[in-house]
């Protein structure tokens, strides 16, 4: 398991029935970087991940 997989399995025990929209997730994430902009890139990286996660010239 690695370190990160920690926080996954929380945020599916915490809030894993919750339904949210991918706009709701963007404000958290925007918030997030706002008040750790050490990881402005990671979390860019991971949401442009996302949005071109059914893209077929990937």
């Amino acid at each position: 398991m690695y370190f990160t997989d920690r926080g996954i399995e929380e945020l599916t025990g915490r809030r894993g029935d919750e339904e949210v929209t991918l706009a709701w997730v963007a404000e958290h994430l925007q918030t997030f970087v706002d008040l750790n902009p050490e990881f402005e890139t990671p979390v860019e990286r991971l949401a442009t991940w996302l949005a071109r996660l059914d893209d077929e010239d990937e």
